[in-house]
């Protein structure tokens, strides 16, 4: 039997946002933070399928966006990045 898929949806904002993160975590010595080697596919099928799901990944002025995407879902009260 096959097993049900499950559905997330995200803002543009919120798939950037983690995307990036994930990018960093994969690049990490991740024995410390993922320490069941079963994460790891369904940490690279989400990865995947956000970079398939968001172009502006390969844009040049990624940087910019992915800022601007931070800025945008950061609490109002969050005054550590001033």
């Amino acid at each position: 039997m096959e097993e049900p898929e499950v559905t997330i949806k995200l803002t543009c904002d919120e798939a950037t946002i983690l995307s990036d993160w994930l990018e960093r975590l994969q690049m990490t010595d991740l024995s410390n933070t993922v320490d069941d080697p079963a994460a790891w596919a369904p940490i690279h099928r989400i990865a995947g399928q956000l970079d398939k799901m968001l172009p502006a990944l390969f844009f040049p002025d990624y940087d910019v966006r992915l800022e601007e995407a931070r800025r945008r879902l950061r609490p109002l009260d969050d005054d550590s990045q001033d």
